[in-house]
């Protein structure tokens, strides 16, 4: 079986998507925790319901975070850690450790960075100019949104477009690309 781990910081609906697929048999895998740097991220809660372990990182600073979840991890056969909606940047503990992948709700390396996360992407998007939007999964390296590039889609900005209607178009575009990526990953794990 494919082990993920999934890192998310709020509502977790990427990680509902993960498991829908998994419950529907479209990804054969398993999620073996869900971790949060939020107490309250809904995601904890979504994992609950699917009785997939939690855990709740108590560190604060990315150094303290790294060791602390490096110590919890090697409690678990992971495969890969797919972070949805994870805020924080990821440790060398980590990085060196597993494979680890994001995915992002803007066309990298354009909109990414510090502080570009949910619909603050796609306000910097049609401020712009742009004609599309889009989403990317990337491997996760020590600096935010800097990973080599696994898959973009890009959604068509139309006339009008608000942040929020092109927020709601990009997440629905990530979820079919996350399911691609994750499919490709667990074939050929096997």
């Amino acid at each position: 079986m494919y082990n993920i781990v999934v890192f998310a910081s709020g509502n977790g609906t990427t990680l509902q998507t993960i498991i829908d697929n998994i419950n529907n048999g479209v990804l054969k895998a398993n999620i073996s925790l869900v971790v949060s740097d939020n107490p309250e991220a809904f995601a904890l809660e979504r994992a609950a319901q699917a009785s997939i372990p939690t855990y709740v990182i108590k560190s604060k600073t990315i150094p303290d975070i790294d060791t602390e979840l490096a110590k919890e991890l090697q409690k678990y056969d992971i495969d890969l850690i797919m972070l949805a909606g994870y805020l924080k940047l990821i440790g060398e503990n980590l990085i060196n450790k597993y494979t680890i992948i994001n995915t992002h709700p803007g066309l990298l390396p354009k909109y990414g960075g510090k502080g570009m996360y949910g619909v603050h992407v796609q306000e910097a998007v049609i401020q712009a100019g742009e004609r599309y939007g889009g989403v990317t999964v990337h491997y996760v390296n020590s600096e935010y949104d800097k990973g080599s590039i696994i898959a973009e889609t890009k959604v068509k900005i139309e006339d009008g477009e608000t942040p929020e209607s092109l927020f709601a178009k990009v997440q629905a575009a990530e979820k079919v690309q996350l399911i691609e990526v994750l499919k490709k990953f667990i074939i050929h794990m096997k």
